[in-house]
C-alpha cells in the first residue's frame, strides 16, 4: 500500500491557487481510481482506493499547507507504514511552470510543507512530485504568489500539466520511480 499526499490549503479562497496543484493532482487520481467521496480522518480528506492494481490511500491534509506533517505523521502511524511508502506532490518554485520532477527525498527547497513533513514523519525518503510553478517577477513576494491564481496562459495549460502530473504518480505506483524519473523528469509544457 502506498500513502499519495497531495499539498494544498482547504478551503474555497486556496482551491485555485499556485499552492494547491498537490490537491489538483489527487483529484484526478481519485477520479481515474473511480472514488466517488473522501472522508474526514486524520485532519485530512481521505479514500482508500486501487490505482492501477494497487492499495492506495489519497490524503488531502487540511490542516493548511505549513503543518501538512501532522496530517500525514496520524495517517502512517494508522495504517502502519513508513515514510519511504509516500508519494508527496506539491508545488515547486524552482521549476519553471508546467515542468516536472520526481526524485526520492533531498531538503524542503523552502517549501513548508514539505519542511514540516519531514520534521514530523521521521525523515526525507518520501517520493516527491515536484511540480513546477515558476518564480513571482518582482517586487511580488513569494507568500503572494504561492496563494495567487493562475495567469491565463497558466491556465490554458493547467489541466494538460496536471494530468501529466497524475500520469507521472502512476508511473511511480505501476513501474517504479526510476522508469517515471527516466520517463517524466524535466518534461514541460
Amino acid at each position: 500500500m502506498q500513502i499519495i499526499v497531495g499539498l494544498g490549503n482547504p478551503g474555497d479562497k486556496y482551491s485555485q491557487t499556485r499552492h494547491n496543484i498537490g490537491f489538483h493532482v489527487i483529484e484526478a487520481l481519485a477520479k481515474r481510481a473511480s472514488v466517488v467521496s473522501f472522508r474526514d480522518k486524520f485532519s485530512a480528506r481521505i479514500a482508500e482506493a486501487t490505482l492501477v492494481g494497487e492499495r492506495v490511500v489519497f490524503v488531502k491534509p487540511q490542516t493548511f499547507m505549513n503543518l501538512s506533517g501532522n496530517a500525514l505523521s496520524q495517517i502512517l502511524t494508522w495504517y502502519k507504514l513508513p515514510i519511504t511508502d509516500t508519494i508527496v506532490i506539491h508545488d515547486d518554485l524552482d521549476l519553471p511552470f508546467g515542468t516536472l520532477r520526481l526524485r526520492r527525498g533531498g531538503g524542503a527547497g523552502g517549501h513548508n510543507g514539505v519542511s514540516d513533513i519531514v520534521r514530523k514523519c521521521g525523515g526525507a525518503e518520501s517520493i516527491r512530485v515536484r511540480c513546477g510553478i515558476g518564480r513571482p517577477t518582482p517586487p511580488m513576494a513569494v507568500a503572494d504568489y504561492v496563494l495567487s491564481g493562475f495567469s491565463g496562459e497558466e491556465k490554458g495549460a493547467l489541466e494538460s500539466f496536471v494530468l501529466r502530473s497524475a500520469d507521472a504518480v502512476e508511473c511511480v505506483v505501476r513501474d517504479g520511480l526510476t522508469v517515471a524519473m527516466n520517463t517524466f523528469n524535466g518534461k514541460g509544457k
